[in-house]
């Protein structure tokens, strides 16, 4: 079987990310690989980074991806990244651009909890070229807030926001958490009020993960009382506020896009992005490389990259690869995990990545990129419809209402493990 490669449109810029895992203080809903560090750990980490960064394509290589100079996204993320020194953060940076040519109007993003926005960290984020900043707002009721280890204010959201916009940054997204201990459909309803007046460019917003990765997540499933358990909505209540958020955000004009994202019109011009993963408005240029299966390459703990395959004969699509998820082996250079994309993975994460999208996917499109029988995905496609899961438009397939509040469900459904998938005639 020869494969068709999901990357056959010339030259694709790599979006960069680099994880921070440190904290002021560990959210009890948090299941990232961030904690709560002695500030002496930053320095060594940061210096483990900036060697990642410029052994990238040494790195790249063994893993059988193909390297590219040229990056049109960088997305600090975390952990806290604004926690680090602002030497650190231009250091960082500096060894980003010393590898990668960086272009023009690449979307730069630093995700910052609020209260740690000074002058001068906003100052250092001017010097190192962000013009994207993320929120971790999670609640506008600072007892929501505070009971799973937020140390601000709705008071301090307010202001930061106006300090952003002062100092020319105007592309500002907010996150909130539907499911917060404590939270009940009115005190929802004022945090997606303060939202909206606030009128940034970008929302996100998500329904809580319920898992054994976070201390609220382990509480919930013993059923237990600690970090306010008791308090959490049922699934119920947490389906009711996402579609509230949903309505309420696309009437304000902050238009769904992505199952937890939410954009207004407008934004920056971009050049650079190819038409599969273009930005409409202020939609995340970065996440949209996730979504639509664009090269990304990820630093420090628990990072991941995608890249395309080398061309050669054995038909992978992709490449995938991702350091290690704690700090102490990441430190002591444990080897990347490795994962090489078949064409049928590689179709089967176009289905479920794409899906997010509100604009949804083109199985045309996705029947030309993969030389794989369409007929077992065709099935899905029609059995979802059937039960009012997606909905086809003008040629392409994508999620209903009902769908995006059971997507996990439509997703695992194109996982094909048990059908017969073979090399299409």
């Amino acid at each position: 079987m020869v494969a068709r490669h999901a990357y056959n449109n010339g030259s694709v810029p790599p979006g960069l990310y680099i994880s921070v895992p440190f904290c002021r203080t560990k959210c009890s809903y948090c299941n990232f690989a961030s904690d709560v560090f002695s500030k002496s750990a930053y320095e060594n980490y940061v210096r483990r980074v900036i060697e990642d960064i410029a052994g990238s394509r040494a790195t790249s290589d063994a893993a059988g991806g193909r390297f590219e100079e040229q990056a049109d996204s960088i997305y600090l993320g975390g952990g806290t990244p604004s926690i680090l020194e602002s030497s650190q953060l231009v250091r960082i940076f500096r060894a980003l651009r010393e590898r990668f040519s960086v272009t023009p109007d690449a979307e730069i993003t630093v995700e910052c909890a609020p209260g740690t926005l000074t002058d001068s960290l906003i100052e250092t984020l001017l010097q190192i070229g962000v013009n994207r900043v993320s929120l971790g707002v999670q609640s506008f009721v600072d007892r929501e807030a505070q009971s799973v280890g937020r140390l601000h204010k709705r008071s301090t959201v307010i202001e930061e926001v106006a300090r952003l916009r002062k100092n020319g940054i105007q592309n500002i997204n907010i996150d909130l958490i539907a499911g917060l201990p404590h939270q009940t459909s009115e005190s929802w309803s004022f945090s997606l009020g303060e939202l909206i007046s606030l009128g940034v460019p970008h929302a996100s917003v998500y329904m809580l993960e319920v898992d054994d990765d976070s201390r609220l997540g382990r509480e919930l499933i013993a059923g237990g009382a600690r970090y306010h358990a008791h308090f959490v909505p049922d699934d119920a209540a947490m389906a009711d506020f996402y579609t509230e958020a949903c309505e309420r955000l696309n009437a304000a004009g902050v238009e769904q896009y992505e199952i937890s994202n939410f954009a207004r019109a407008g934004g920056p011009v971009v050049t650079s992005e190819p038409p599969c993963s273009r930005a409409r408005g202020w939609e995340s240029r970065h996440n949209l490389k996730y979504w639509t299966r664009q090269p990304y390459l990820g630093f420090g703990v628990d990072a991941h990259s995608m890249l395309r395959a080398m061309p050669d004969d054995s038909g992978w699509n992709a490449v995938r690869f991702a350091t290690a998820d704690s700090l102490d082996s990441y430190m002591n250079r444990a080897a990347p995990s490795i994962t090489r994309v078949s064409p049928r993975a590689g179709l089967e994460e176009s289905f479920f990545l794409g899906l997010r999208l509100n604009r949804g996917i083109d199985p045309e499109a996705l029947r030309g990129e993969f030389d794989i029988d369409f007929s077992p995905y065709e099935s899905v496609i029609d059995e979802c419809r059937q039960e009012g899961l997606l909905e086809a438009q003008a040629g392409k397939v994508k999620l209903t209402a009902r769908g995006r509040l059971f997507s996990n469900e439509v997703f695992e459904r194109f996982l094909l493990d048990g059908r017969e998938v073979r090399a299409a005639d």
